[in-house]
C-alpha cells in the first residue's frame, strides 16, 4: 500500500508489517465526510492485497479519535488528494439517503472487519458515532485514559446507521446495548473497560507506544493461521455448532499443511521461539 496523506488521514508503514493510519484533522475533530469514507474503503483495499501489510492500526490526533461525521464538510464530492473521483453528495432524497448510507458510509466498518489483516483501533481522545463504530469493528481496542466514546445518535433525533447497533450488541449483548443507546451513554475509557468495549487502557502518554507493542506482537505471528483464524471467530458468533466445525476443519485443512505449522513443529520440538512467515519475508 502506498504511505502518503490522502482525504481526511495519513498512512504510515513500519516493520514488521504495521500500517498505521492517523486521522490528521484535529480541528474538526477527525470528523469523516464522504471522500474521506471513500479512501479509506481504497486503502484497506490496498492493505488487505499487500503481502508487506501485516496488521492496520488507526488511530487519530489531537483530542479525537473520531467524533462522528464532518457535518459541515460531509456534502464536498472530492478532494484534491484523494484516490477516488468525485461522485453527487446523495443524502438528498430518502432513498438517496438508503444509497448514500449503503455505498458510501457502511462500507467502511464492513472493510474493516473483511480486512484479513488484524486491525487496532488507539483510541487517543474522542470516538463519537462513526469513529464508535469503527473502533467496534476493529479487532483491538486501546484507550487513552482521557478517551471517551459512545453512540448518541439519539440525542440528534438519528440513528446508528452505519452498523453501530449490530456491533455493539456483539459485544455488550441486546440488553446493554439496548442501555446504551437508548439512554445515549457516553462513557470514559474506565467504563469502556468495564463493559469489555476495549481491551486495555493505558496513559496518554503511552498509548502509542503500546498499540505499536501489540501491533509488533500481533504481526510477528503465524499471519496465514491468523488470519484464517480471524475470519473463524467471527464467522463462529453467527453459525451454528455443527456448521462451525466444519468451517473451521477446512480452514484446518490450509494451515496444517503450511510452512508456518512444520516451523511451529520444529520449533517446540528445539525447545526455541518459532520463527514464522518466512513466505512473507522472501517476498
Amino acid at each position: 500500500m502506498d504511505a502518503g496523506s490522502y482525504t481526511g488521514f495519513e498512512v504510515a508503514v513500519f516493520e514488521p508489517g504495521i500500517a498505521r493510519i492517523l486521522f490528521n484533522q484535529p480541528e474538526r475533530l477527525n470528523g469523516m465526510s464522504a471522500p474521506m469514507k471513500r479512501d479509506l474503503v481504497e486503502i484497506l483495499l490496498q492493505a488487505q492485497l499487500d503481502n508487506a501489510v501485516r496488521v492496520v492500526v488507526f488511530t487519530g490526533t489531537g483530542r479525537a479519535f473520531c467524533a462522528g461525521d464532518d457535518l459541515k464538510g460531509y456534502a464536498k464530492t472530492g478532494a484534491e488528494d484523494g484516490l477516488v473521483p468525485p461522485i453527487p453528495p446523495g443524502h438528498d432524497t430518502a432513498i438517496g439517503t438508503y444509497d448514500g448510507l449503503r455505498g458510501i458510509s457502511q462500507p467502511v466498518n464492513r472493510a474493516v472487519r473483511a480486512l484479513d489483516k488484524l486491525s487496532i483501533a488507539a483510541l487517543n481522545g474522542i470516538a463519537i458515532q462513526t469513529g464508535f463504530s469503527l473502533a467496534l469493528a476493529c479487532d483491538f481496542r486501546l484507550a487513552a485514559r482521557s478517551a471517551r466514546m459512545g453512540s448518541a445518535t439519539l440525542r440528534f433525533g438519528l440513528l446508528p446507521d452505519e452498523g453501530g447497533q449490530y456491533l455493539l450488541v456483539q459485544h455488550l449483548g441486546v440488553a446493554r446495548a439496548m442501555d446504551f443507546m437508548m439512554r445515549k451513554r457516553i462513557v470514559d475509557a474506565e467504563t469502556a473497560l468495564e463493559l469489555g468495549l476495549v481491551h486495555e487502557v493505558t496513559e496518554d502518554a503511552d498509548l502509542e507506544k503500546r498499540a505499536m507493542a501489540l501491533a509488533g506482537e500481533l504481526a510477528n505471528g503465524p499471519q496465514v493461521s491468523m488470519r484464517l483464524l480471524k475470519r473463524s471467530i467471527y464467522n463462529a458468533a453467527e453459525l451454528g455448532f455443527d456448521q462451525a466445525l466444519d468451517e473451521i476443519a477446512a480452514k484446518t485443512a490450509i494451515t496444517d499443511h503450511h510452512a508456518d505449522a512444520r516451523e511451529g513443529v520444529i520449533a517446540f520440538r528445539e525447545k526455541r521461539e518459532p520463527r514464522f512467515n518466512a513466505w512473507l519475508e522472501s517476498d
